[in-house]
């Protein structure tokens, strides 16, 4: 799944939706920002708190402060983790 990325220049980009998790009692969401060929090279990946409005459309608004930057990236590499562990149980219980 996608989505397209208005920056503040006004540019776009389109992402790839890595997750959405909670941290701090809070949701944020982890989008893998793609190239034009749909691929991601340096692997970058853009954190954002996230919502759902009043009428059900995503919300993201930018992390204000470096504390709760350093309280999102650590739970998005806990997310990471995971994620690299049940990928190495799934490829277990195949062979």
């Amino acid at each position: 799944m996608t989505v397209t990325l208005t920056l503040d220049d006004d540019s776009t980009v389109e992402c790839a939706i890595v997750g959405i998790f909670d941290a701090a009692e809070k949701e944020y969401i982890a989008l893998l920002p793609l190239d034009e060929n749909g691929q991601n090279e340096d692997g970058e990946v853009y954190l954002y708190r996230y919502a759902v409005g009043p009428n059900g459309a995503p919300q993201l608004d930018n992390i204000e402060t470096d504390e709760e930057y350093e309280i999102v990236s650590d739970a998005f590499d806990e997310l990471l983790d995971s994620m690299e562990y049940d990928e190495i149980v799934s490829e277990d219980e195949l062979n």
